[in-house]
């Protein structure tokens, strides 16, 4: 079976990755919101988001998606800081 690339506005790939840099979760934050399950969620939705528009692989958007379902269920916790 043959697959298409599907062609996207330059207008979706922008708002795509500022969507997805809004709601990545930055080194200040990484702390306070590590453990936040909608956050992390939201994260790795919009990360699937950018990787599917960007014609990346079909595989990783589905395991970003499921990692954020994972997330969501409360299946998928912060495992914390390893010990030095």
């Amino acid at each position: 079976m043959s697959v298409s690339s599907t062609s996207w506005s330059k207008n979706s790939t922008e708002l795509a990755g500022q969507l997805h840099q809004e709601l990545r979760i930055g080194d200040r934050d990484w702390h306070r919101l590590k453990s936040d399950r909608k956050r992390r969620a939201a994260e790795l939705l919009s990360a699937a988001l950018v990787n599917l528009i960007q014609d990346g692989s079909a595989d990783e958007s589905q395991a970003l998606a499921n990692q954020a379902i994972g997330w969501l269920k409360g299946e998928l916790k912060d495992p914390g800081c390893p010990h030095r």
